[in-house]
């Protein structure tokens, strides 16, 4: 299926990511996970297929659901973009390392308004979805766009309703820019929302976005991009306002400190920084540290390796970053030190 068609079409894509799960042929790679990378996921996997044969039966089902489904050991990996903390990977044998790194945007569907023309800050975005704010033209949203009509709409607030790691970076950045968000929300894959109406995964965030008037929910921006939505600028740690993109992207991954994180966690929400767009956030793959099946467990780490040295490209053209090549390095020597066979042999060599 053509990806952007699919990305315009969510329910298309949900669908034939839970038909494709008894369709997987002998030899796939199996996985499932966020949604979050899904874009650049399935386009790696295209160009795989294409030179090796070998394919990527990937579940794009939301991060809680890639947690779960690695922990019970049915797929051979797991995506998550809430990275586990070092205790819980070692109480749950398994290891993991970033795959790419992403930013997150406010999308809404306002007719007459254009890509970047609205600014917001996190302060204000936190009072949105926690139902204070309830009106276009509220005099928070006026202040913050002062040359720019705003209609009085109601605002039709969307979220995730699956576990999602875009919803834990979204409530991280809102918990460290609104107090009364840490108090009475917090950051995690699900929260207890105050306002709003959900939908299931980046997917159904953007369907629902494009087809509600006032709408605003927050997506990778790569789903904004192929959903062609209107996204809004936004104000940042430094107090500049800046358009998402791979210049903004970079400039908050440039902060991560992968060296001297334990298990590579990692989180780029808030970075300092002019240029550093304040939602941000890597998303991680998980593997058992003692496999069940080392054949399928080695075909996996070949298509990752594949991917940090052959990706790069293709992920910059949907607005991801790649990895650098110090971190692929310390990555790459994570597999041979922590993926072990059932004999407790290193699969990667």
């Amino acid at each position: 299926m053509n990806l952007k068609k699919a990305l315009l079409r969510p329910w298309v894509l949900a669908a034939a990511a839970a038909a494709s799960v008894p369709a997987a042929l002998a030899g796939d790679i199996s996985g499932a996970g966020a949604t979050f990378p899904y874009p650049i996921y399935s386009k790696w996997a295209d160009a795989y297929k294409k030179e090796t044969g070998i394919g990527l039966n990937y579940q794009s089902i939301g991060s809680g659901g890639g947690i779960k489904q690695i922990e019970a050991r049915t797929v051979t990996f797991g995506a998550s973009d809430k990275p586990l903390k070092p205790e819980d990977l070692e109480k749950k044998g398994l290891t993991q390392w970033p795959m790419v790194m992403g930013g997150e945007v406010a999308a809404i569907n306002l007719p007459g308004i254009k890509p970047g023309e609205l600014v917001i800050d996190g302060p204000t975005l936190a009072d949105i979805y926690l139902g204070k704010i309830t009106q276009w033209d509220d005099p928070a949203l006026k202040k913050l766009n002062p040359g720019v009509k705003l209609p009085s709409k109601p605002i039709v607030v969307v979220h995730r309703s699956d576990g999602s790691g875009t919803t834990f970076i979204f409530t991280d950045y809102l918990s460290k820019v609104s107090p009364a968000w840490k108090d009475k929300v917090g950051s995690d894959t699900s929260v207890e929302w105050p306002v709003g109406v959900g939908a299931k995964g980046n997917e159904g965030v953007s369907g629902n976005v494009a087809q509600f008037e006032g709408a605003i929910g927050y997506v990778e921006y790569a789903y904004a991009k192929q959903n062609k939505l209107t996204y809004m600028k936004m104000i940042n740690k430094a107090g500049k306002v800046l358009e998402p993109g791979t210049e903004t992207f970079q400039a908050a991954a440039a902060n991560a400190d992968w060296e001297n994180a334990p298990g590579f966690y990692q989180i780029l929400t808030d970075q300092p920084g002019a240029k550093s767009w304040p939602i941000t956030g890597a998303t991680f793959i998980l593997m058992p540290k003692q496999v069940p099946n080392a054949q399928d467990a080695l075909e996996a780490l070949k298509f990752f390796a594949w991917a940090y040295k052959n990706g790069a490209k293709m992920a910059e053209e949907l607005d991801y970053i790649p990895m650098p090549e110090n971190v692929v390095k310390l990555v790459e020597q994570s597999w041979k030190n922590n993926i072990k066979d059932s004999a407790g042999q290193p699969i990667w060599k």
